[in-house]
């Protein structure tokens, strides 16, 4: 079954910086395009960046410029790099792909604070 794994969340201090990964198993992960999602308290789920097959990216307005989502299909895994952290990058955040159906990792928590 399709699994997803993420990891590399925690606690950073504004304008540190966080790798987050995301681990897939059971689907053939280079033809899809994998996302990340982010929810934080009170608040609906929020794409933050996705990317798709063949490389191409989109980000939210809210993290252009000081994140960067990559893929390493060799590894069945997809990277969410972090830069510049505010306090309103604090989240859960979900590693999605999308097949028939969503699928969603267990989600890592980022924590933004001094």
């Amino acid at each position: 079954q399709v699994q997803l794994v993420e990891s590399g969340g925690g606690l950073v201090q504004p304008g540190g910086s966080l790798r987050l990964s995301c681990a897939a198993s059971g689907i053939i992960f280079s033809i899809y395009t994998m996302g990340w999602y982010r929810q934080a308290p009170g608040k609906q789920r929020e794409l933050v960046a996705a990317i798709t097959s063949g490389g191409r990216t989109n980000y939210a307005d809210s993290v252009k410029g000081r994140f960067t989502i990559s893929r390493d299909n060799a590894k069945n895994t997809v990277y969410l790099q972090m830069n510049s952290l505010k306090p309103e990058d604090t989240a859960v955040y979900h590693c999605n792909v999308h097949l028939t159906n969503d699928y969603w990792g267990q989600g890592t928590r980022v924590t933004v604070s001094s």
